[in-house]
């Protein structure tokens, strides 16, 4: 029997890394210190001078990281964010728990990714005061932040960086999760940096914000059991710092395997029916390497009967789905978003995949024939 192929394989994640990950685990386990302790400390450190960050605070997930990054900057109740409705629905569920609504920006047709000229136009559209932009660096690719950071300058507001994908994807030579004034991160198992449960950190070079986002982080205390300020309870706990300090040692190369599967892809799918982007990868990380199908399901279902895993990231962009249909929210029609949520399939992506089975996925896409 033919062996099935995952989308994404986060025990494999974990096979590579096992025993140094038992280890680090055990040494935790033994010390008595659980929570906010001596690898949270070390890993923030690590994972801030990673990024090219002056600082990092460990969080217990990347939705906390985002909503109390937005937080820190005094963002709340009658505000507007600018972001992307293709993206995680965390993205907007962050901004309204500060009591903002998202207020969604077009996707550019090439990439998925937020168009800054949709930003830009929604500033003189909206009568809602719009406080910062929230830019999602999908997939694996950054947004073009060059334009990001000329628009947020001349609209006076500040950006915070949504890279739960991007774990050391760049933009002209620069790490994601530095432009703005805060950049978060998601460490949820299928990441590129993943943990083994939840996980999230935000870096930033601003001392100020920083402070911030720390009492916020733990019911606003500076003095145990006194609350400067009304904060909340989002620690990363010791044992999953201790395990993604493990894992970040070994990131820059499962990067560079995921990108050499990006490749294989790249170069070798040829089905007249399914799209391939093949324009410059420089800094992507592949978290996701997705193709495009007008007969996307069809596909998905054909690959299952392969053994072969997908993923549609996402069947319904946010401004799609129920609780988030409200038009005050997309006040400007999104054609492309929903373009793309109806053709994107995303293929198997993790680093330890071999490249046998990446060229079963490429084999079985090219021999597809869709019904007509």
């Amino acid at each position: 029997m033919t062996t099935p192929i995952p989308q994404c394989n986060p025990l494999a994640a974990y096979e590579a890394n096992a025993e140094q990950i038992d280890a680090a685990i055990r040494e935790v386990l033994s010390s008595g210190r659980y929570i906010l302790g001596p690898h949270v400390a070390s890993f923030e450190q690590a994972f801030s001078r990673w990024i090219g960050a002056s600082h990092g605070l460990g969080l217990a997930n990347g939705t906390d990281a985002l909503e109390i990054s937005l937080r820190a900057l005094g963002i709340g109740e009658g505000c507007a964010v600018i972001t992307t409705s293709m993206s995680a629905v965390a993205t907007a569920v962050a901004i309204r728990k500060t009591g903002a609504s998202p207020l969604f920006a077009d996707i550019d047709e090439e990439h998925g990714l937020i168009d800054p000229t949709k930003v830009d136009a929604l500033f003189d559209a909206e009568t809602t005061p719009i406080r910062a932009i929230v830019p999602v660096h999908l997939y694996g690719r950054c947004v073009d932040m060059g334009t990001i950071m000329d628009i947020a300058i001349k609209r006076g507001v500040p950006v915070v960086e949504d890279c739960a994908q991007a774990h050391g994807a760049r933009w002209a030579g620069r790490m994601a999760g530095t432009f703005g004034k805060i950049g978060t991160f998601s460490f949820y198992p299928t990441k590129n940096l993943g943990a083994i449960g939840d996980g999230g950190a935000l870096v930033t070079n601003d001392q100020t914000l920083l402070e911030r986002a720390r009492l916020l982080r733990e019911y606003g205390w500076k003095q145990r059991y006194v609350s400067e300020t009304e904060g909340g309870n989002s620690r990363l706990d010791e044992l999953q710092a201790a395990i993604l300090e493990v894992k970040l040692a070994r990131l820059e190369a499962d990067n560079k395997a995921r990108r050499g599967i990006a490749a294989l892809y790249r170069l070798n799918i040829s089905h007249p029916d399914v799209q391939v982007f093949r324009g410059d990868d420089e800094g992507h990380v592949y978290h996701q390497f997705v193709v495009r199908s007008a007969s996307r399901d069809a596909l998905q279902a054909y690959l299952a009967t392969k053994g072969i895993g997908s993923l549609v990231h996402y069947p319904a962009a946010i401004h799609q789905q129920p609780a988030y249909s409200d038009k005050a929210y997309s006040p400007v029609s999104l054609p492309n978003t929903e373009r793309w949520s109806e053709t994107v399939l995303s293929l198997p992506m993790y680093p330890q995949m071999r490249e046998e089975d990446a060229m079963r996925v490429i084999e079985a896409i090219n021999t597809w024939v869709p019904s007509r």
